[in-house]
């Protein structure tokens, strides 16, 4: 075992003890009728907010009592350990919901507090490859709950490739490649595109989840390759810096733009024509969801599926306007 490793054991078993926690991971309502659910984000930005105030507002109808965790300034598995590790030394907790920074560094932390009696659900993004029914070092999470991303991705390149003609060059800006989520929307959004033969991905870049760094990479790649036709940044910091690149070089409407994520930013940019597409997924009801399936497992002792589909929504200019998409602005 890494020295590492041993530390994050001792650390965590420390709290296992400290905190009393049950070895079964179910709650007996005799002895203890509260359930207690820790939240851990991702990073601080406005889908995850979202995704907590869905969970909260369902826990509070449900009685059910949620702690979340500091929000990680970054994306970062270093930064994202450290605050799960103090979140269980301070509370006793049934279940904890988290989005996974990492689909490999976060599989031992977590299966640490599994193995002592902490159930684990993943929300938005997954360990491992994210198949938790077959038999597998990381498939012990309860289950994971999320927009399906590659085909939520591949909908959002064959959107985009109608509204450059079907043909042209394509540049896609994303975060890691060991985040789960931004590797499938890369995926399914190569996938979209490989639909039409008169376009092509020329380029991928991985940000480190940083928009000023997705904006300088834009940027080079709009001087390097004058000839593309269209731009898709696969999360906030990733959207968000590849439409402030395309503004600032006056390329708005030449250079269409297809975002991930719906935030008050991104609908601004779509309104004022700065942005063609966003896809808007639905966190409040990732995070609803979790607290629901919780409940379930926990108290009504229910076997819940390994995965969970939340919806999405791709906005544009022809439907923006409507009342009805104004509850996916996060």
């Amino acid at each position: 075992m890494s020295g590492l490793k041993h530390h994050i054991l001792l650390f965590i078993l420390a709290c296992l003890i400290s905190g009393g926690i049950s070895a079964s991971g179910r709650v007996d309502e005799h002895t203890k009728p509260d359930i207690k659910i820790l939240y851990i984000p991702g990073v601080a930005d406005p889908f995850y907010k979202s995704m907590e105030e869905g969970a909260q507002q369902k826990a509070e109808a449900m009685g059910i009592s949620l702690t979340v965790s500091d929000y990680p300034e970054t994306w970062d598995p270093a930064i994202q350990i450290p605050l799960l590790n103090e979140a269980v030394a301070a509370g006793d907790y049934d279940l904890i919901m988290i989005a996974p920074v990492d689909r490999d560094a976060l599989v031992y932390p977590l299966k640490v507090l599994y193995e002592n009696g902490i159930q684990i659900i993943t929300v938005d993004t997954e360990i491992g490859d994210g198949d938790y029914k077959s038999s597998s070092e990381w498939s012990f999470p309860l289950c994971h709950i999320g927009t399906d991303n590659f085909a939520g991705a591949v909908a959002l390149g064959e959107d985009l490739a109608e509204k450059v003609g079907e043909k042209g060059k394509v540049y896609i800006n994303t975060t890691t490649a060991l985040t789960s989520t931004t590797e499938e929307r890369k995926d399914g959004f190569i996938e979209g595109i490989s639909h039409f033969p008169e376009m092509e991905v020329v380029r991928v870049d991985y940000n480190g989840d940083l928009q000023e760094v997705a904006r300088n990479q834009t940027l080079s790649v709009l001087m390097d390759h004058p000839e593309i036709v269209a731009v898709f940044g696969t999360n906030v910091f990733s959207s968000q810096g590849v439409s402030s690149a395309v503004k600032n070089t006056g390329l708005s409407g030449a250079v269409r733009v297809a975002a991930w994520d719906s935030t008050e930013t991104l609908i601004r940019s779509l309104r004022r024509g700065e942005v063609d597409l966003v896809l808007a997924q639905k966190p409040a009801e990732i995070g609803a969801l979790a607290i629901e399936w919780a409940h379930s497992y926990l108290i009504e002792n229910r076997t819940i599926p390994k995965s969970i589909t939340s919806g999405y929504v791709i906005l544009d200019k022809t439907n923006i306007n409507d009342p009805d998409m104004e509850q996916y602005i996060y």
